[in-house]
């Protein structure tokens, strides 16, 4: 996967507010998200890439503990982050 550390850095800065933010709920979920939609593009193309799809799986599993956290922390700041990353809830 090509992710380069200003795409990194244009996220950070996006939804953490700084690009140094590189810890807070919003940006790391951000990032999931991001990663998450180039794998799901790849394997449209290579629908028996398993190790890829393992992945996949893994990401969207840390995404969702992630939005768990931040929906049990503070709920608005939750409902943004589904907003502007058009996620389904």
């Amino acid at each position: 996967m090509i992710l380069t550390n200003e795409k990194k850095q244009e996220i950070f800065k996006k939804f953490g507010k700084v690009k140094t933010n590189t810890g807070s709920a919003e940006s790391q979920v951000a990032l999931f998200t991001h990663r998450i939609n180039h794998l799901t593009e790849h394997l449209k193309l290579h629908q028996k890439d398993f190790s890829t799809q393992r992945s996949l799986l893994k990401l969207v599993g840390h995404r969702r503990r992630q939005l768990d956290y931040l929906k049990d922390t503070d709920i608005t700041r939750y409902r943004d982050i589904i907003k502007s990353l058009n996620l389904r809830k």
